[in-house]
């Protein structure tokens, strides 16, 4: 997800309110992932949420007790693990734990859990190394990363070309924007442009889904139909009120949290998956520092974990199976620069 500057909104925005649903937001200019900034559902918190939050649909454990999956140790991969990294025995991995599922703080308000942390774990010891979790603010991980503070990061971070310069990357999964309604409303998909026209859409403003909201509207007006009705709020409670309420139709944001927030409150319902760099891929990965080796290494790992089921069981115990790759892939293309 691309958090862009847009100082022109074509008309289409209407003065307003902001927005919190969203975003994992991004590196400077670049694309998507913090996973702190303002996750969709006001889940975006570092202190500790229930003991279990149950659904019809999902239970989350949420305690420091995680009672993760067994894992398997690939020789061959662990074989190739750089020594610089293996002489302790431990892969030093920053996560951000401020956005279930991807990462938050457990109940002792102290130990990072979800599937950020699950994923991290599972690989560090499919090459038989300790994962050494470390809570980091969203926005320190580029400076950890390059000056070897952090063996890898895994925090919802977009590949993108310009990234690519600095780091190396194995995908883990799919950047996916979700639009998501009213549990009882009568929308039941949005698949390509004219099924917003007309709708009153709640979006974060200067987000790369404010982006491909305003392309597709465009799109519609330039066909005669309807325009996009632009929603922002300041805050999450007023953006649900609005949806709630009947005076939104839609929310636009990041997948990952808006389906964690439908899994807990039952009050939404995804009615739509867009890719997060639409209409291009965008892939979620695995970040290390260019040229040490390990993005391979990472890759290998990652790829042995998708092929035993253990990286499919992590994803659905998360509610993510919608992001799962089918392989990682090694600095997969990443998002142009904007």
């Amino acid at each position: 997800m691309v958090r862009q500057s847009l100082k022109s909104r074509a008309g289409a925005l209407k003065p307003g309110v902001g927005l919190a649903l969203a975003a994992i937001s991004l590196l400077a200019l670049s694309a998507c992932s913090d996973p702190g900034a303002a996750a969709a559902g006001g889940a975006a918190s570092s202190k500790a949420p229930a003991t279990a939050v149950t659904s019809a649909a999902k239970t989350f454990n949420l305690t420091p007790e995680q009672d993760r999956f067994t894992v398997t140790v690939d020789e061959a991969a662990a074989a190739q693990v750089p020594e610089a990294i293996k002489k302790d025995g431990k892969l030093t991995v920053a996560v951000s734990p401020f956005a279930p599922p991807l990462a938050v703080y457990a109940t002792d308000n102290k130990t990072p859990v979800g599937n950020e942390v699950d994923i991290a774990v599972a690989l560090a010891q499919t090459l038989g190394l300790e994962a050494e979790i470390v809570p980091t603010a969203w926005a320190d991980w580029p400076l950890g990363v390059e000056s070897g503070k952090y063996e890898a990061v895994l925090s919802n971070v977009t590949v993108t070309e310009e990234r690519k310069l600095k780091f190396d990357f194995a995908s883990y999964r799919d950047d996916k924007l979700g639009f998501y309604a009213k549990s009882d409303s009568g929308i039941t998909k949005v698949e390509s442009a004219a099924d917003v026209a007309g709708k009153r859409v709640i979006v974060g403003s200067g987000t790369n889904q404010e982006s491909i909201l305003l392309r597709w509207d465009e799109e519609n007006k330039a066909k005669g139909l309807k325009p996009v009705e632009f929603q922002y709020y300041d805050d999450d409670s007023a953006s649900n009120l609005a949806l709630q309420s009947g005076r939104a139709d839609l929310t636009f944001g990041p997948n990952a949290t808006a389906a964690y927030k439908a899994a807990t409150d039952q009050k939404t319902k995804l009615v739509g998956l867009v890719d997060g760099g639409w209409p291009l891929k965008a892939s979620i990965a695995a970040t290390t520092k260019k040229g040490n080796g390990f993005a391979a290494v990472a890759q290998a790992g990652l790829n042995h974990l998708i092929e035993d089921g253990t990286y499919g069981k992590i994803l659905d115990r998360w509610g993510l199976s919608s992001e799962a790759v089918a392989k990682s892939e090694l600095n997969p293309a990443g998002l142009p620069k904007s």
